[in-house]
């Protein structure tokens, strides 16, 4: 019935199936090299439609292929006298040079860039084409003329990328610059494609040219962005200082937001570029009457100060705060200060019920359960370091329950496992670090499942969890900054365990505590002994970066570090480090990208 009424749709449906599956099976033909095939494959497909191009330079490559150049000459001069094709003529000329005619070759060429005279826009598709044959110079030509001819037409990207992969990276920097001057909205492409030919290394060569082409720009023009692509340069070779130079005369030009200030601080805080960091976040304090802004600059000078701090150093920090919190005042407006005080009061400064008494103050301020969350968090924290773990779950556990399903929540309930970890309720805590793995947070989720791990393998093969639950009161002393006693108890488990699962654990625990107190020598033991007698970890691919990293970073030894990143990229290649290792193993081996 249904075919009665429409018996051409269907015969129609039934033609394109049928087209498809004989290019299919053409295609096929072709990439297993089976030419022979593929050649009278595409020739039915063609005579059924010879207006498909596609299926005419098939024919082509195909005949090619098999050194049938005569025929694909015929082929494309019969379609070249009935069609302005122009990327045709590229096509013709490509098939001459195969046979080695380069003067029929270059007349084609030359015929079809000759065709932008008429017609601008077909330097589209003559250029495309001639980069698909591998025809760089030719494309160049080609885009160069129809930008000359018709200064509207923007060919720089395209230049641009020639020149990358022709190694010409000054000329490939400088059609970058072109394009960016005649729009802004090219510029995050244009860094993303910059970026895979610097390095960190500022005598690097790339590095050296883009500096040169920006000065230049700044010194001829007032356009601010050659200063922000300037200050991008300098962040990438890790010139924090020097980017600091540049935001400023940014910020002094407009006078608008700090932000970019704000953003460079925390990038060099982050790379550990401690002085350069206190340096933006002062300039900011001084210049903005933004209250809110102001705040953000002394939370962030008194964190970084305090994370290179010595003892010593505590009363000015500890006097600092307080100057700060009675300028402003005590006020849900200062509350990320607040926080942070406390913090350093219990963790830094041994006055927790102190520290307790802010926070608790802070709760009565009237906001959201979302904002007293941080606040509650920070309770439960001080609380686990004096060891009152059922108060500290109470404050942990309102914060999971009030804000369901949030990344707050997830942390909370974290911290609630790792709260029963700590007094050895190993079960309760396994059960709720199984629910965790699954968090849409992913650092709470590889914390949890690391933990679970830890755990499940001790309990599996010590059914009284001796060493364990000595694990977990070492994990303690250190949350609690006791380094020296947490360090002697993971001696205790060395000594005493010798066979068990929690060794390279214990190992790497104990490393990590080295390093903080700077024994560098022992954490390198350590991690050397995980690596040799421990070869089946599952905490082999940390001792490999953090030894490599130790060696590079404290110990000068970067033979011995690239070493260890390579070994690390070959033999984990799925371990979260892997991409981390691979640029610092590409470093160390001096690679530059030209």
């Amino acid at each position: 019935m249904i075919f009665k009424r429409y018996p051409l749709i269907i015969l129609l449906l039934f033609s394109v199936i049928l087209n498809a599956q004989e290019d299919l099976v053409a295609r096929e033909y072709f990439i297993n090299g089976e030419f022979e095939k593929a050649l009278t494959s595409y020739k039915k497909l063609y005579n059924k439609n010879t207006n498909n191009t596609n299926y005419l330079l098939q024919l082509v490559k195909i005949e090619q292929q098999l050194e049938l150049y005569k025929d694909a000459e015929t082929r494309l001069l019969e379609v070249i006298n009935t069609n302005n094709y122009p990327e045709l003529l590229v096509e013709l000329g490509y098939n001459y040079n195969l046979q080695n005619d380069s003067i029929s070759a270059n007349k084609y060429y030359n015929k079809a860039i000759a065709t932008l005279d008429d017609n601008t826009n077909n330097a589209y598709r003559v250029g495309r084409t001639f980069e698909n044959l591998s025809l760089l110079n030719q494309a160049i030509t080609t885009y160069k003329k129809a930008m000359t001819l018709n200064p509207s037409l923007e060919f720089n990207m395209q230049l641009a990328r020639i020149y990358g992969t022709q190694g010409e990276v000054e000329k490939m920097f400088k059609s970058y610059i072109d394009l960016i001057e005649t729009s802004d909205s090219y510029l995050n492409t244009i860094k993303r494609s910059i970026s895979e030919f610097i390095t960190d290394d500022a005598s690097n060569e790339n590095n050296i040219f883009l500096k040169k082409i920006l000065l230049k720009k700044i010194q001829q023009t007032q356009d601010l962005k050659w200063n922000e692509l300037l200050s991008w340069l300098f962040i990438q070779q890790k010139d924090y200082n020097k980017a600091f130079a540049q935001e400023k005369a940014i910020y002094k030009r407009q006078m608008q937001s700090l932000n970019r200030l704000v953003e460079l601080g925390l990038i060099a805080e982050n790379q550990k570029q401690y002085d350069d960091a206190i340096s933006v976040f002062n300039y900011i304090i001084d210049n903005t009457q933004d209250i809110d802004t102001k705040l953000v600059g002394h939370l962030k000078v008194l964190q970084i100060k305090t994370k290179i701090a010595t003892p010593s150093d505590y009363h000015d920090i500890k006097n600092k705060y307080e100057t700060v919190l009675e300028t402003y005042g005590k006020t849900p407006q200062t509350l990320s200060l607040q926080i942070n005080y406390a913090h350093f009061l219990a963790f830094n400064f041994n006055q927790e019920d102190q520290a307790i008494l802010i926070l608790k103050n802070t709760l009565k301020y009237k906001l959201s359960e979302y904002d007293l969350a941080p606040v509650k968090l920070e309770l439960g924290d001080i609380l686990i370091l004096k060891e009152k773990f059922n108060e500290a779950l109470i404050y942990y556990t309102q914060i999971e329950r009030n804000l369901k399903n949030s990344t707050i929540a997830q942390e909370a309930r974290f911290k609630i496992a790792k709260a029963s970890y700590y007094k050895g309720d190993f079960k309760w805590a396994e059960s709720q670090l199984k629910i965790l793995k699954s968090s849409t947070s992913q650092l709470t989720a590889n914390d949890a499942l690391d933990l679970k791990l830890l755990i499940s393998d001790n309990r599996a093969e010590d059914s009284l969890q001796v060493a364990l639950t000595k694990y977990a009161k070492a994990d303690l002393l250190a949350f609690q900054n006791k380094n020296d006693q947490a360090i002697t108890i993971l001696n205790s488990i060395l000594k005493e365990h010798k066979t068990e699962v929690i060794i390279p654990q214990a190992l790497l625990k104990q490393a990590t505590l080295f390093e903080i107190k700077k024994e560098y020598q022992n954490a390198k033991v350590n991690y050397q002994r995980i690596i040799t007698d421990f070869k089946d970890s599952i905490l082999m691919d940390n001792a490999l970066y953090n030894l490599a990293e130790l060696l590079a970073n404290h110990l000068n030894q970067t033979e011995e570090a690239k070493q260890l990143y390579e070994e690390l990229l070959f033999n984990h290649s799925d371990s979260i480090y892997a991409v981390d290792a691979r640029k610092k193993f590409r470093a160390l081996r001096g690679d530059t990208l030209k």
